[in-house]
């Protein structure tokens, strides 16, 4: 008798009791408690307890499916990326959140925290309920996800409201709630099935048992969902269906395989092996049942089975993709191998050929690994791994290499490769060479059609380690063998266009660095040009935010509108709290520090600080510690600036080669050792560098010969750049050198040539607003002399006049102490706690903020403050009464 799957209602519709639709039953007692004007709702049950059908039903009898985003968590999640997209999209999909939250995009080294500090701004302004439903929580496995998790729901809006379900205790610190008032708790108990409830479920089939019959079934499946949706698909049709109910016994475990064995025994024979061989995926489309079971209309029968409540459920809105419930699913499994053991095999085999032809890869790297097909998954992923790289993968990665065994991995050449890319990408450099190394000396003995692929690998990972390292030479010869003619047969490389665009891009860098931009442009046009066509966004915003570095060296005002642009970017992407996205933050700092606009500089050179590891990019530490020097100076912090430029000098000692970016910050800490007074310090330093090659050295020597009244050697160093045999990175550094050269020529008496040179710095300035040079060395007296001689820049004198004017201002002795910017709330918040002995974790757990969101609050005091240190900040803001005269 097939079930009858329109909608039920109760007899009396205006009661409390069940209604159901097709074999569900609508628990209008339940579902008051999950309309509770609670934040969140907790269900906390075995499988088969009806946690998903009790939130389906009610959603649906609610009619709010535009106000509730939905997500089930996978088996086995450990990819807190891969969770946070899945969270973002589901809420993107209702009618609120398609207006309100921003898309992410998977990149390299997602940063969580920041996922859910950009997800409060979006929902921030939200005016009506919105529901996130995440069914299966406990299937999260990763740590790092739960916490960032039990941040949004500890900060979360008014108005999202989120459900909980899972099968056992979850690792959030729901108790704060519990104890506010704000947890609903639906426990198994409360799920369990009354009699009425099972009773309304048996009309749903077309059942009608006595009371008597119904009570003794309850009582022995002990109100279980899943053994009494199993009880009535197999009592419909039974010659004798009160005796069965009666004589019904066991344990759980006994129920559902004896229910197992009578549903799957009473199917057609299409249907059952539908149910059996599609039990080895996860989740399965008509199209696929198709190919596993060899027959056809795959897609109506799981549509039928859905439809019936046969623990079948849809994926999405069109109803093509379904899974099984969780224990069904298992007992499927289980009787597949008691049934067909010998085709289990093969039928992962089939579904990783079906996945890997639809481009679901990583489903099919899994069922090639389920088949025990070693070389299969080890072709799969080889050949798309650093596209699961560059979609922001590699947890996910590391799952799939750790289910291989360990001699597997141990025995082949690019598993070995693959385990060392994965470990260059964990932080784990000793391991990952290990790997390499057993990978290059096994390469050779590869099979011939893989070799090649193999070869590919081996020069991408030796490219991404030299750039780490800050090998110019090694990324650019790397690079090069990756682009340029194979020289012999042996040595040809298969170069698909994620590695020919990571190779442009990489080498484009290396170029930059070198401080050749005219050829690092060309190759980073080129490699973006490649990403945008092939759809890599993270590549195409690496390439971008590094040309345009490039042009800065040209010009600050349009390198500025493009690293604008570059910022935005990476806010559309999700991407501004990623490592990656430090370059076009400091690069952008750093051009704001040349314009003297200091607040924006220190807020975008503070968040790249903030992202950056430096430690493990120390070519990028060099130069993020030059802006940070550079930021010191111009706020008359010459100590700060001393020890920033230092700073860089310790990263710059981690590279494997010198780093040309190592000149203008050397030539920097020399000109900051003059203003503090230690001349004989900044000789000492320039004893030990060469002078002749790079013009920033002789703009430091001319300061120095300056501080010593020494003009005409200062001019004698400033020749050679000023005729252009001695480059400088930017027109900033030429600025500096003209204005030093004016410096001299005036202290000479030399007039008309000070003149003639103070108009080409002020022409070079003029363009960018790049007024830096005029802080670092005023010459408010010649300024004034010259504005009265003829010259075309009189407002920009101006401007630097009054600059000049109010540092003195912040500077004179005497002045009562101020706040250099109002705090903000947060940061008053803040604030409060630094009195205490409270680390900085404590106090964002008793703020309910992350500790790099509190970080950020306690750097942004320390430099309002003009503080360096907490103790000397809370003394400070005493001092100005925004804190009690003791402590809390």
């Amino acid at each position: 008798m097939k079930p009858d799957t329109r909608y039920q209602a109760a007899e009396n519709t205006n009661s409390s009791g069940p209604a159901v639709w097709g074999a569900i039953v609508f628990r209008r007692d339940l579902f008051k408690r999950l309309a509770a004007p609670t934040r969140v709702t907790q269900i906390s049950a075995p499988g088969g307890s009806g946690k998903t059908v009790l939130l389906e039903s009610w959603v649906r009898e609610t009619g709010m499916a535009d106000s509730v985003a939905w997500l089930r968590v996978p088996a086995g999640e450990h990819d807190p990326q891969r969770f946070w997209i899945s969270l973002l999209d589901a809420l993107r999909a209702t009618t609120a959140g398609s207006k309100l939250v921003r898309p992410l995009t998977g990149a390299p080294n997602p940063d969580g925290w920041a996922v859910v500090e950009r997800l409060l701004a979006d929902l921030s302004e939200l005016e009506d309920p919105l529901w996130l439903v995440i069914d299966d929580v406990h299937e999260l496995r990763s740590a790092e996800a739960l916490t960032q998790l039990e941040l949004l729901l500890l900060r979360a809006p008014g108005m999202l409201r989120f459900v909980l379900t899972t099968r056992g205790h979850l690792r959030l610190g729901l108790h704060r709630l519990r104890l506010a008032g704000e947890l609903t708790e639906i426990r198994f108990a409360d799920l369990q099935f009354t009699p009425g409830d099972a009773r309304e479920l048996l009309r749903a089939v077309g059942i009608e048992l006595s009371d008597r019959a119904v009570e003794m079934l309850v009582r022995r499946t002990e109100g279980w969902a899943a053994g009494l949706r199993l009880a009535a698909l197999s009592l419909a049709g039974r010659p004798d269906p009160e005796r069965f109910a009666t004589e019904f016994s066991g344990n759980e475990r006994t129920v559902a395989e004896y229910l197992l064995a009578e549903v799957l025994d009473r199917q057609p024979e299409p249907v059952r092996r539908l149910l059996l061989r599609t039990s080895i995926c996860d989740r399965i489309s008509g199209e696929l049942a198709d190919l596993l079971t060899g027959g056809t209309g795959g897609e109506r029968t799981l549509q039928d089975l859905e439809e019936a409540g046969a623990f079948v459920l849809s994926l999405d809105l069109r109803r093509s993709w379904f899974r099984y419930h969780q224990l069904f699913a298992d007992l499927l499994r289980m009787e597949l191998r008691r049934t067909e053991p010998e085709a289990v095999g093969a039928l992962h085999t089939a579904a990783a050929d079906w996945y890997a032809a639809h481009g679901y890869l990583v489903e099919a790297v899994r069922h090639a690994q389920a088949a025990q097909d070693w070389q299969r998954a080890v072709r799969l992923l080889s050949d798309e791994f650093v596209g699961f790289f560059l979609d922001g993968q590699a947890a996910t990665v590391h799952d799939l290499l750790a289910s291989f065994p360990a001699d597997i991995v141990a025995g082949d050449a690019e598993l070995s490769a693959l385990a060392a890319a994965d470990q260059v990408l964990r932080g784990s450099p000793d391991t990952a060479e290990r790997h390499l190394a057993r990978a290059t000396e096994m390469s050779a003995s590869a099979p011939e059609e893989r070799r090649g692929r193999l070869q590919a690998v081996l020069a991408m990972l030796r490219l991404i380690s030299a750039q780490e390292h800050g090998n110019l030479a090694a990324v650019a010869r790397e690079a090069e063998r990756l682009l340029g003619p194979a020289q012999a047969a042996e040595e040809q490389i298969e170069l698909g266009d994620d590695l020919r665009t990571l190779a442009l891009v990489n080498l484009g860098i290396a170029e930059l660095w070198a401080l050749r931009p005219g050829e690092a442009e060309r190759h980073l046009e080129q490699g973006g040009e490649l990403a945008r066509q092939t759809g890599r966004p993270f590549l195409e915003f690496s390439a971008m935010a590094h040309r345009v570095w490039a042009a800065s060296f040209r010009s600050f005002g349009s390198a500025a509108e493009q690293y604008a642009r570059a910022v935005e970017l990476a806010h559309e992407h999700g991407w501004s709290e990623n490592s990656f996205a430090a370059v076009a933050y400091t690069g952008l700092g750093a051009i704001r520090v040349w314009q003297m606009r200091l607040t924006e500089a220190a807020s975008l050179l503070e968040h790249a600080e903030r992202v950056l590891r430096p430690e493990s990019e120390p070519a990028a530490g060099v130069v993020l510690n030059q802006a940070r020097g550079m930021l010191a100076l111009a706020r008359g912090r010459d100590a700060d600036a001393l020890t920033a430029f230092r700073a860089a000098e310790r990263l710059a000692g981690l590279l494997i080669t010198a780093h040309p970016r190592s000149a203008p910050m050397r030539a920097q800490t020399v000109q900051t050792l003059v203003r503090l007074g230690q001349k004989e310090q900044a000789w000492q330093v320039l004893a030990r560098l060469d002078r002749s090659e790079r013009g920033e050295m002789r703009v430091a020597l001319a300061t120095l010969r300056l501080a010593e009244n020494n003009p005409r050697a200062a001019v004698s160093a400033l020749a050679r750049v000023l005729d252009g045999s001695a480059p400088v990175t930017n027109l900033g550094w030429l600025t500096k050198a003209f204005l030093l050269e004016a410096i001299a020529r005036d202290t000479l008496g030399e007039r008309a040539a000070a003149g003639r040179a103070l108009e080409r710095a002020l022409d070079l300035a003029e363009p960018d607003g790049a007024v830096f040079a005029f802080v670092m060395h005023p010459a408010p007296g010649l300024l004034e002399w010259h504005a009265g001689h003829g010259t075309a820049h009189a407002a920009l004198i101006s401007q630097i006049l009054d600059l000049l004017a109010r540092k003195k201002e912040k500077t004179a002795p005497g002045e009562p102490l101020r706040l250099l910017e109002p705090l903000t709330e947060s940061e008053s918040r803040v604030l409060g706690y630094l009195p205490t002995s409270l680390p900085a974790p404590e106090i964002a757990a008793e703020l309910t903020l992350s500790v790099n969101t509190v970080r950020t609050h306690m750097r942004h005091l320390y430099a309002k403050l003009g503080a360096h240190r907490r103790t000397e900040a809370v003394k400070r803001a005493r001092a100005l009464g925004l804190l009690a005269p003791y402590s809390r």
